[in-house]
């Protein structure tokens, strides 16, 4: 549905979009995530028509945009501030882009009624908007935008003024709208979380590059390189030295874990390269007895935080100049290991864990 071919935007001597290139489906859910300054809003506005291309091609449904203005792409866009007219109820806030289509009243009216039902507000069309909550105007922002029929829907932080709660709610009626409607959504946000949950695929930003694309399953558990590693999610890193195995597999001499041996396909770099590896805190194991197999290492308890659902450990390990992360649900608490600073405990985890970052 959308294909950006080599496409870079400077102002002045600020380079904000660096030579970015991506392929989005139809009826896909596309975030583009990344943090303040990464390029991903300026990225949305040129796929709007917003910002002019200095290099490369944006095409939509087949049809290059470079000289087509915004209201003649096949696109609507959601802002962060919904953008709802403060003068018009509801009902006519929805239908304020049929007017130019020239539809009859009724028409309108039966296509305001099923978006209405569709974001479940029915019976709101003769509110105002100092009558709705975060929550509903966010909707009634999405319907007038959906009426159209647009083939892409652009959305640029569109849940960012919204309490946890309720984002955590918009986040799951967001994406059921999405597949109930079937069109393309490119979402902005520099909420990890809010990208792992809505996106079918994601594309991590930084410095106005694409740094990687994959599902977000892909990007928690095989990021590529350490920014992506420690933007999604936390993420343990040792510097280490890699030595191929024959053919079959290959060991690191890791920083703090000593030799750890992994499977070939994990190692692609030449014999005595100096690589990083990575561990995520909930992936390693914590207990107070020796483990009897698998990777393990001994460590030095610093300190223990309860959060809830969860309990965060920080342990030293001979070697290293920071703690390790590990973290566990609170089902499986070792309080025997969280009875003072100082105490030793023993980190475990599987080979299938580590992950080797190509930068």
């Amino acid at each position: 549905m959308i294909s950006i071919q080599n496409v870079s935007k400077s102002f002045g001597r600020v380079k904000a979009i660096r030579d970015v290139s991506l392929e989005i489906g139809q009826g896909e859910f596309f975030s583009l995530l990344g943090a303040s300054g990464s390029g991903k809003s300026t990225l949305l506005r040129m796929i709007a028509g917003f910002e002019g291309l200095t290099k490369g091609e944006i095409v939509i449904d087949g049809q290059k945009m470079r000289d087509v203005a915004p209201h003649h792409r096949p696109i609507n866009m959601v802002f962060q501030n919904y953008a709802i007219f403060p003068h018009l109820n509801v009902r006519d806030n929805i239908a304020y882009g049929l007017r130019r289509l020239k539809k009859s009243r009724a028409e309108m009216d039966r296509m305001v009624d099923e978006m209405l039902d569709q974001i479940a507000l029915p019976g709101y069309g003769t509110r105002r908007s100092n009558e709705l909550s975060g929550g509903q105007l966010q909707r009634v922002a999405l319907a007038r935008a959906l009426i159209l029929k647009p083939k892409v829907l652009l959305l640029d932080e569109p849940l960012g003024a919204l309490d946890k709660q309720l984002r955590e709610q918009m986040q799951l009626e967001l994406r059921d709208l999405q597949r109930s409607v079937g069109i393309t959504f490119v979402f902005v946000t520099h909420d990890q979380e809010e990208a792992l949950t809505l996106s079918d695929r994601i594309a991590v930003m930084a410095d106005g590059r694409v740094l990687q694309v994959d599902t977000p399953e892909g990007l928690y558990e095989a990021p590529s390189t350490r920014k992506v590693a420690s933007f999604i999610g936390n993420m343990n890193f040792f510097d280490a030295t890699l030595h191929l195995n024959g053919t079959s597999g290959a060991i690191v001499d890791a920083e703090g874990l000593g030799k750890l041996s992994l499977a070939r396909d994990k190692a692609q770099q030449p014999d005595g390269t100096k690589v990083q590896i990575a561990i995520r805190p909930e992936k390693i194991r914590l207990t107070s007895a020796k483990p009897k197999n698998g990777p393990h290492v001994r460590g030095q308890m610093q300190s223990a935080a309860y959060l809830g659902e969860r309990s965060h450990y920080f342990v030293r390990l001979e070697g290293l100049d920071r703690p390790i992360a590990v973290s566990a649900q609170n089902a499986q608490r070792m309080r025997d290991v969280e009875s003072g600073a100082g105490g030793q405990v023993w980190l475990s985890w599987n080979e299938d864990a580590v992950v080797v970052l190509t930068d």
